[in-house]
């Protein structure tokens, strides 16, 4: 995922909080993620997605109904 902002800048987010935003639970992030669809970083145990990620991700994701 191609960043112009400094790493400083970029605003990382939980699995619980990606979750929380997506509305889905948290096990469905995790998928996301190791299927490589929802690029994160892993910190120790955990990992961290890039809030700029998510909103890609969901941009992405709609489709044209009409």
């Amino acid at each position: 995922m191609p960043e112009d902002r400094p790493l400083s800048e970029v605003r990382f987010l939980t699995v619980a909080e990606v979750a929380s935003m997506m509305r889905v639970s948290k096990m469905t992030v995790y998928r996301l993620v190791h299927n490589g669809e929802l690029p994160a970083v892993r910190v120790g145990r955990s990992f961290r997605v890039p809030e700029a990620a998510v909103h890609e991700y969901l941009r992405q994701s709609f489709i044209d109904t009409a």
